[in-house]
């Protein structure tokens, strides 16, 4: 008996799938064949990078990218804590030199009173080499080829990869300058163009004068910019240039790691300028033109992003120093090693967090961060408290990454408040009191999965100035017990209330119940949640907590105005200096006198005059000294309720090498390493096809089907019969 063709090609059709299953390809696997067992990275972005033009990106998904692709004179090393600067684009890192109001040079130690200015030279390495670029590519007698492209030269043209050629071209000392002199700008709204104003000579002059540039072309305010003259920023040959700062400021060195201040070429800043650029995204903010070890080769945010590796990299090697325990943990196993490993990194746009954690756990993803929905199946707890991994998680061979993050989330008090504020030592007693009731070790845990580190001050570890064990402890709030700090009794802050005039939470003078006004930007259940978690600690004082819930407009309207009396915020480190942490309770940065970052309009003059000295001084035993006292005095006054540090978790597979977290480094995919081959059995291993439903389908089938043909057929040969 001989089967149909339909039936047999039905037949055929089903084979040919089931064996499929049992070759080498994975059904689901979302990138093409021809990439299976390549050097490539594959991770996601969940938000599109608005700006990819160094001069405006201030975003960390923004920087995801560009610190790949641009390379200021400095970096932070990669594995050394506290955080430390070394050279990048730069042959080593620069030491400033001063100088009085007469332009005598002053020693290293003159005090900042007498210092007038600060020159910062800056010498580049030599054979550094941009990435090929269409903006560099020249006709045989030298002219750029596409710098004067008219409609005509322009279709046919939708994406920078249509044009047919590029070139390239040896870093200079004025791509460093003409990027400086892009941020004083005014159409491109920089946002560090106010504190420049206030450092860099010359600056606030240079920017106010490009304002008289409103109504010119884009092309003629580029060649204005280029004409002009910056008197702080002079180019001294091919490889050298000078930054002369107002006074003192040792936190410039800082910036100097950040990509505002990688190097421009205006090569690159002339060709998106041309007429016709803009309406198909061949602009800087689209395809940045860098020196670094990688280029950005696809720029589809709806769908994809991709970094090449950049054929005119100068190369770097793998850091040979670690820290103590890195000697063991294998991170230096690649020491000495020519950067970078990787060949290629696609990133996919990924809105939701299943997706994306499932395509982790499929092989597709080589790290991934851990959203709230996904810790309990990743993250559980040990006798200790710390975080592990489930053994789901072990068997896979996933490893996780923790790390404290340089910013603090604090709750503050408005110090103009006549309740909360002031410095009398019945307002001092209160808000000890709070602070002692007010629980975030079970704000950690209940809120954060344990992701943060109760803050005993508002420098984060990983920055000069904080201090560990017994010594950092806030010892108004904590005592040190077994080798750990512990919460004071609530007890403690009971008595406490009732020293400060508030037994049981009842105002000794009026009779009445204590209320707090809470001011809070609350759109979902979870910020109520929130919100009744904070109205509980107060109620442990007898404290009623008046929740002042709004959007977040009005909400630093209110902070502007002082209206307010208890609020939450906090900050994200510019950079690792305790500086940057502590200029938040300086006086003169009040938010409601001064419109400073000061939120809780904190003033202590011992406080301000030790600010001011620390600000200028180097790292070291008598800056230590000083920043002790300082924290001594903001603990005494308890200007704040000092939260926590968050911590970032993040898993990596075991395929994925020097996945080091380093909070400030954001330029560290140079410095991870790839084992495709792994990668590429765990995902036919982790992927396997369920079948058995297909062979159930088919035995079914055949089971209805074959009965149904032979009885056909056994009618077709009686009926020829």
């Amino acid at each position: 008996m001989r089967l149909s063709n339909e039936i047999r090609i039905w037949v055929l059709g089903l084979s040919a799938l089931l064996l499929a299953g049992c070759g080498e390809s994975t059904w689901n696997d979302p990138y093409p064949a021809s990439d299976a067992g390549s050097n490539i990275y594959y991770s996601s972005f969940d938000e599109r990078p608005k700006h990819l033009d160094p001069a405006r990106s201030y975003s960390s998904n923004e920087y995801a990218f560009l610190a790949q692709i641009y390379e200021p004179p400095l970096q932070y090393h990669f594995l050394l804590k506290p955080y430390r600067l070394v050279p990048l684009s730069a042959a080593e890192v620069p030491t400033p030199r001063y100088f009085d109001a007469m332009g005598n040079l002053l020693p290293d130690d003159a005090p900042a009173s007498e210092i007038d200015r600060s020159d910062y030279l800056i010498r580049i390495r030599p054979g550094i080499r941009f990435q090929p670029h269409p903006a560099f590519a020249q006709t045989s007698d030298g002219r750029y080829r596409y710098h004067d492209l008219s409609a005509a030269d322009l279709s046919g043209i939708n994406r920078l990869a249509d044009f047919s050629e590029v070139g390239a071209r040896e870093l200079t000392a004025e791509d460093f300058v003409y990027q400086i002199k892009r941020l004083a700008a005014p159409w491109l709204h920089s946002p560090i163009a106010g504190v420049m104003r206030q450092h860099i000579r010359g600056f606030a002059e240079l920017a106010d004068g490009l304002a008289q540039t409103a109504r010119q072309g884009e092309l003629e305010r580029i060649e204005t910019l280029r004409q002009a003259s910056l008197a702080g920023v002079e180019v001294l040959d091919r490889y050298q240039f000078k930054i002369s700062i107002e006074g003192k400021y040792p936190q410039f060195h800082y910036w100097l790691a950040m990509p505002f201040f990688a190097p421009m070429a205006w090569e690159a800043d002339v060709f998106q300028a041309q007429p016709g650029m803009a309406e198909r995204n061949i602009l800087l903010d689209w395809y940045p033109v860098g020196t670094g070890p990688y280029m950005l080769s696809e720029n589809n945010p709806n769908l994809r992003m991709v970094l090449e590796r950049n054929p005119n990299f100068h190369g770097e090697s793998y850091p040979s120093e670690g820290m103590p325990e890195d000697r063991t943990s294998g991170i230096l196993a690649d020491a000495g090693k020519p950067l970078p490993f990787i060949d290629r990194a696609v990133y996919s746009l990924e809105k939701e967090d299943i997706p994306r954690w499932t395509k982790f756990l499929q092989g597709f993803y080589d790290s991934s961060g851990i959203s709230s929905d996904a810790f309990d199946q990743a993250i559980q707890m040990d006798a200790e408290g710390e975080p592990i991994l489930t053994e789901t998680m072990r068997e896979r061979g996933i490893a996780l990454l923790t790390s404290v993050e340089p910013s603090i989330f604090y709750l503050g008090f408005n110090m103009l408040d006549p309740v909360v504020g002031g410095d009398s030592q019945r307002s001092r007693l209160l808000r000890r009191a709070i602070s002692i009731a007010v629980d975030y070790e079970e704000f950690i845990s209940i809120f954060m999965n344990g992701r943060g580190l109760v803050a005993q001050s508002p420098i984060p570890p990983g920055i000069f100035g904080h201090r560990e064990g017994e010594a950092g402890i806030n010892p108004f709030v904590y005592e040190w017990r077994d080798g750990r700090p512990e919460r004071r009794d609530l007890k403690e802050a009971r008595v406490l209330m009732e020293q400060a005039g508030y037994p049981g939470g009842v105002d000794r003078d009026t009779g009445r119940s204590l209320a707090i006004n809470y001011e809070a930007v609350a759109t979902g259940p979870d910020d109520r949640a929130r919100l009744a978690w904070i109205r509980k600690q107060f109620a442990k004082l007898g404290i009623d907590l008046v929740i002042r819930s709004t959007d977040y407009n009005r909400f630093q309207e209110k902070i502007r105005n002082g209206t307010g009396q208890v609020f939450m915020w906090g900050w994200n480190a510019d950079y690792p200096d305790p500086e940057n942490f502590l200029f938040l309770l300086y006086g003169p940065n009040g938010k409601v006198e001064h419109q400073g970052e000061n939120a809780s309009n904190y003033a202590n003059a011992e406080f301000d005059r030790l600010f001011e000295a620390m600000k200028f001084m180097d790292d070291g035993p008598e800056r230590q000294a000083m920043l002790d006292r300082m924290i001594e005095i903001a603990r005494t006054d308890a200007p704040w309720i000092w939260g926590f540090h968050p911590k970032a978790f993040s898993l990596h597979h075991r395929w994925l090498h020097n996945a080091h977290p380093n909070q400030m480094a954001n330029n560290s995919l140079k410095y991870r390493r790839l084992d495709p081959e792994s990668r590429q059995e765990a995902r036919r291993d982790w992927n396997q096809p369920v079948l058995w439903p297909l062979w159930a389908i088919a035995a079914l089938v055949a089971a209805l089907v074959l009965p149904v043909v032979w009885m056909v057929r056994r009618r077709e040969r009686s009926t020829a019969l």
